[in-house]
């Protein structure tokens, strides 16, 4: 990745969904990776995974495009949706 730029995954476990958990943790992500100075975070996240989408996109990431077939997973080729969120206060000058 360049300076300023890092990469998001977030995961939780099926007994923790629905609670929020994933929305705090990415709101604390975000607001760390501004104090250290990152302007733009990408996430990868298979299409399938409407809840991840959605929770990115709730928190100021969008939709860039699809990596077609990007990788194997069980022998089956996957593809992943590439999502981006631009800080508002970091690298705006």
């Amino acid at each position: 990745m360049y300076a300023g730029v890092g990469e998001v995954s977030i995961y939780i476990g099926q007994d923790h969904r629905g609670k929020g958990v994933g929305h705090a943790l990415l709101r604390a992500l975000i607001e760390v990776s501004e104090q250290r100075g990152f302007w733009t975070l990408v996430s990868k996240i298979f299409p399938e995974n409407q809840a991840s989408v959605r929770l990115h996109l709730k928190n100021g990431f969008r939709i860039i495009g699809t990596c077609e077939r990007i990788g194997k997973m069980n022998g089956v080729w996957r593809d992943v949706l590439l999502l981006e969120r631009r800080s508002e206060i970091v690298g705006i000058d």
